[in-house]
């Protein structure tokens, strides 16, 4: 029996989401070795940043010749640096949720960068996102304003403003090649990661690089390669497939992050996350309908 052409690009995304949505388990474990979240992600992207410079070394020129990839640069680092940070501390069901605020940064960011007009669906995802961000962050006790109350709140919420920056410059930057743009996204999550947890380091907020160990080494390896390998999945299915369809099959992390946390007692999950994300995600999809309809 022949499966269709796109089953293997669709599964290739899902396997992308799935890599990020279980990626807390992980970066947990080393932090558990003495490994801090930022201290791992700077190595494990400058794992891939090596792999990329000796499969395309002509892509450094074209990353300094452009100052826009530099922004793609800084986009990327904070989104990596924000949301390991925050999954590997924070509960990872309430970060995820903020993170995918992404739909409403992307909308405002599109106007300003990219002068996209403000269609109605846009106006409405807007506010269904800033609705579920409201039920989320809402008091518990009623009182004062919906804002994030802890870092992990603040890093998911900051991870997903940078996530938009980084899709909406992706789109801006079109016309540069494959090469290059995944050279700067990675440079960025090596660079970016590697100087806040020195300068956290060295006022004391954060620790230090441990003594190398088999096992954290090994393990920053292994994730570093398996993320490798996520987004060159990533790259396969979306040249692939439909950019709604993308969007849609991306969002099977919220799946895997929720369901993977709330097994292993990293998450939770009442009545008012629950409404809060299906107002996030229902915005997502309105992103995915909105491509679709372009």
């Amino acid at each position: 029996m022949r499966h269709p052409a796109s089953l293997g690009p669709a599964l290739a995304l899902m396997f992308n989401a799935f890599v990020w949505g279980v990626s807390w388990w992980p970066f947990r474990r080393l932090e558990q070795a003495g490994l801090h979240p930022l201290a791992a992600t700077a190595l494990i992207y400058l794992l891939a940043v090596i792999a990329i410079a000796c499969w395309q070394p002509r892509a450094w020129r074209e990353v300094l010749a452009h100052p826009a990839l530099w922004v793609l640069v800084i986009a990327s680092g904070t989104t990596n640096a924000a949301f390991n940070w925050a999954v590997t501390i924070g509960d990872v069901v309430r970060v995820v949720l903020l993170f995918y605020l992404m739909p409403l940064w992307a909308v405002l960011l599109a106007r300003l960068l990219l002068h996209e007009r403000l269609t109605r669906l846009a106006l409405a995802r807007v506010g269904l996102a800033l609705a579920g961000a409201m039920v989320i962050l809402w008091p518990a006790d009623g009182g004062g304003w919906p804002l994030p109350r802890a870092l992990p709140e603040w890093l998911g919420v900051v991870g997903g403003f940078s996530f938009a920056l980084n899709n909406v410059m992706l789109r801006r930057e079109a016309a540069r090649s494959d090469g290059a743009r995944a050279l700067a996204m990675f440079s960025g999550g090596a660079l970016v990661a590697a100087l806040l947890a020195t300068g956290l380091s060295m006022q004391g907020l954060v620790p230090g690089l441990p003594t190398p160990t088999f096992g954290w080494v090994a393990g920053a390896v292994g994730l570093g390669l398996l993320f490798l390998a996520g987004n060159l999945a990533l790259q396969y299915g979306a040249a692939r497939l439909p950019a709604n369809a993308t969007a849609v099959i991306m969002l099977t992390e919220v799946l895997f992050a929720s369901a993977s946390a709330l097994a292993l007692g990293a998450g939770t999950l009442d009545a008012r996350l629950a409404v809060g994300g299906a107002a996030i995600v229902a915005a997502a999809l309105l992103a995915a309908r909105e491509h679709h309809a372009a």
